[in-house]
């Protein structure tokens, strides 16, 4: 499953900082109906993502009904993302049943 969206860069100050990009409701909505074939525990959907010209493999977190993706440090300072930034992200969602 290939989705495409934007969004702004939230933080979340836990015992360090965590950085993500919500995921919108439409596109949360998608991930659910194949989160069954998707999910290796705990809700998480592992994914491939892509901001600008950097690839990179994390986890969607499920909340409030929706999903949040992870920023890693590494890919937040080689796109020069900060809290607050608009930025275009794409997704495959990995379908561990269909491989």
């Amino acid at each position: 499953m290939e989705l495409a969206f934007a969004g702004r860069v939230v933080e979340w100050r836990g015992p360090a900082p965590y950085y993500f990009v919500p995921v919108p409701d439409e596109e949360s909505a998608d991930i659910r109906e194949v989160a069954a074939m998707a999910s290796y525990g705990w809700g998480v959907i592992p994914v491939e993502a892509r901001i600008g010209e950097v690839v990179f493999e994390t986890s969607l977190f499920p909340k409030d009904g929706r999903y949040l993706l992870p920023l890693k440090a590494a890919v937040r300072k080689r796109q020069d993302i900060s809290a607050g930034d608009d930025v275009a992200v794409e997704i495959s969602v990995r379908l561990a049943n269909l491989k």
